[in-house]
């Protein structure tokens, strides 16, 4: 980093402290970051470009910041125009006192922002406890939609400035001395190995238009409840090329960040709900995933160890936090072998919850893809998950169509090196086979768990669902017992028990799976 002038950062100073004076704003508060500091009292915010200079920004000179703060509301508008307002000047009059938005000299300026509550950051919530499932669809849908109404980006700048991120990390990690020089070289090696494999792939998606001016910056602290919805703000604003990305890394950093404080059922609805509102071509980006997660949380250990030295107050947090996000960098860039679950069972033996709460268990991270036939149904005949089809819906040989779409793509999303759990009823042999015989073919462990409980649990299960994409009733569900599902060779379970007990029970099939199906008949 290099400085500003020294008459700028004494400038600057001096508007700092007008800003905190608690004389003027008693109830100011201050939070400076790498490259702003923001004052908050009553319900407005300033933002102040700090009189910095690095290598990937400069806001060395007032006009340079001015310039700064008119591309911030321009960027972040997209995304949160309830927040950011206009860019206003600090003057300075001719007693030598300063005013906001005067008529006197500008000397700094600022973005201003209406204050909303910084405990709803999605970091805060997240570091608290779990977070509710409805909040993490309302982000994959928020996020989903940045993605959509982002205009489409050159790839060319982007993807060749990747190498150099990773090597420029590497040079962080190595001046700072705070990690073994192996495992630098390790994860430096694998990442430039990854980029080198996926390149193609990049290159692709950016001629299918899924290279966009994304957000850039979507960690979790950058995502805030505001009248109960998610709203992304602190888009970067100073290099056009940071946030022209691949739609699928600017998902990354969420899921990378939800992965690194321990919520990992909410990284894997996080994916599943963002998969399921875009288009499916987005499972060809999946081979990219494990990149995108280690560079993404490669960054941000990177961020947290140029911190260090400023507060030495703060640094008993931030190197054990940059230490946790250099070893999930590690982690990532070497994910497990693809594994296919297939969860069966006749209607109302828990199937959907089972798979649902199974699949963030199903390494790589962030867990599985989630395949599930009533939803691929109802995106066939194009109607809302939770809308009821009609019975022609349920014709044998449109049966016969979404299993074989269903194994089309669990094979596909195995074929990127990622798991999937496949949740549909697979009453026929063939069906069973056909899913098995999909994994072989590709070389990954299969388990299918086929739950079976007695009637009258199915049709109580069925008769309580509410908004579920399932349109089975208990008369439906009765009408099943009469099925010849045939030989099942798969991992029998009775599922009469606790949703927790019959998990556990499939944990064990994935754990040891060639006597699994003999000791749980």
């Amino acid at each position: 980093m290099t400085n500003s002038a020294p008459a700028d950062v004494r400038m600057q100073e001096k508007v700092f402290a007008f800003l905190s004076d608690p004389a003027i704003r008693p109830r100011v508060h201050r939070i400076d970051t790498h490259a702003a500091s923001v004052f908050l009292w009553d319900a407005r915010a300033l933002k102040i470009k700090r009189a910095i200079r690095f290598p990937f920004l400069d806001y060395s000179t007032l006009e340079k910041r001015k310039a700064a703060c008119d591309e911030e509301i321009r960027i972040n508008r997209r995304f949160a125009p309830q927040v950011y307002h206009r860019v206003v000047a600090i003057t300075l009059t001719r007693d030598g006192s300063f005013e906001i938005d005067g008529t006197g000299e500008p000397v700094e300026y600022a973005v201003e922002m209406s204050r909303f509550d910084e405990s709803q950051t999605i970091d805060h919530l997240a570091e608290a406890g779990p977070l509710d499932p409805g909040l993490v669809d309302a982000i994959a849908e928020a996020i989903a939609a940045s993605h959509r109404m982002a205009p489409l980006a050159p790839a060319e700048r982007w993807i060749n400035s990747i190498p150099g991120i990773i090597e420029g990390n590497s040079l962080a990690f190595r001046e700072a001395a705070c990690f073994a020089a192996g495992d630098i070289d390790d994860l430096t090696q694998a990442s430039l190995s990854a980029f080198a494999r996926i390149r193609p792939l990049l290159e692709q998606r950016s001629r299918q238009g899924y290279l966009r001016r994304c957000h850039g910056d979507l960690h979790l602290a950058n995502i805030v409840l505001i009248d109960r919805k998610p709203v992304l703000f602190d888009a970067i604003e100073f290099d056009p090329v940071i946030p022209s990305t691949d739609v699928l890394y600017d998902l990354a950093f969420p899921l990378m960040d939800l992965i690194h404080y321990g919520r990992q059922t909410a990284a894997n609805a996080l994916l599943n709900r963002y998969l399921a509102l875009t288009a499916s071509e987005n499972l060809d980006g999946l081979t990219a995933l494990p990149l995108f997660l280690s560079l993404r949380s490669a960054i941000r250990a990177r961020v947290l160890l140029a911190r260090l030295g400023r507060n030495s107050r703060d640094d008993h947090e931030t190197m054990p936090s940059a230490r946790t996000y250099f070893a999930l960098a590690c982690r990532t860039i070497a994910p497990e072998p693809p594994v296919l679950v297939a969860v069966g069972g006749l209607s109302g033996t828990g199937k959907s919850l089972l798979a649902r709460t199974l699949a963030p268990s199903v390494l790589p991270q962030p867990g599985a893809v989630l395949l599930r036939s009533d939803v691929l149904r109802k995106q066939l005949f194009k109607v809302a998950e939770t809308d009821r089809l009609p019975e022609n819906a349920y014709r044998p040989e449109i049966t016969e169509q979404i299993y074989e779409i269903l194994v089309q793509r669990a094979a596909h999303v195995l074929s990127q090196g990622h798991s999937a759990v496949v949740d549909a009823v697979f009453a026929h042999e063939a069906e069973r086979n056909a899913i098995r015989d999909a994994a072989r073919r590709l070389h990954a462990r299969f388990v299918g768990p086929f739950l079976v409980t007695d009637l009258a649990t199915r049709q109580s299960r069925v008769g309580h669902r509410q908004r579920d994409a399932s349109d089975a009733t208990p008369e439906i569900a009765g009408l099943q017992e009469k099925y010849d599902v045939g030989k099942v060779d798969w991992a029998v379970i009775d599922a009469s028990g606790t949703p927790e007990q019959t998990l556990q029970l499939c944990q064990k099939a994935i754990a040891h799976p060639p006597d699994f199906a003999a000791k749980t008949r």
